[in-house]
């Protein structure tokens, strides 16, 4: 989601989140990011900028944690699923080009061939370290301290 909102606006966002939750709720932020692989901005011009995600912005981690922080949340857990979702976007990828045919009715060539490229851009940046989507578990402690969240990774899958 961050992606969507901005590094700039992620403090009304993650105080936003922060209100919404009752004392001891968890949050779980999903969000694409810079990876650890620099890589050019994709703010000023780029193809994504200009035909996939105006406006969009991949935060880093750091930034993104930052601002959880600042709304008040603790951080839990943070987890990245870039490899993931580099298999994730390889299937998409595959399943656009073995539909192509059904999916021009709804959109244009030009159309299609700019998601073929995007989809298959994101993958290679995914692969390579350049982005990465981290999902970041976020806690508001209630006013002893405490979350509802149970004391082991292996717990909260149970």
């Amino acid at each position: 989601m961050a992606e969507h909102v901005g590094r700039e606006q992620l403090p009304d966002y993650f105080s936003t989140a922060h209100r919404a939750l009752t004392p001891g709720g968890l949050f779980l932020n999903q969000a694409i990011g810079e990876g650890v692989v620099a890589r050019p901005d994709n703010r000023n011009g780029s193809f994504i900028e200009e035909y996939v995600f105006p406006d969009g912005d991949t935060p880093p981690l750091p930034i993104m944690l930052r601002a959880a922080e600042s709304a008040g949340f603790e951080i839990r857990d943070v987890e990245n699923l870039r490899e993931h979702y580099a298999l994730t976007l390889r299937h998409w990828l595959g399943r656009l080009e073995t539909h192509h045919a059904e999916a021009l009715p709804f959109v244009d060539e030009a159309t299609y061939r700019v998601w073929r490229l995007y989809l298959a851009g994101s993958g290679h940046g995914f692969r390579r370290g350049h982005i990465a989507v981290y999902q970041t578990l976020l806690a508001k402690l209630d006013s002893s301290g405490q979350t509802k969240l149970p004391l082991t990774r292996e717990d909260w899958y149970t």
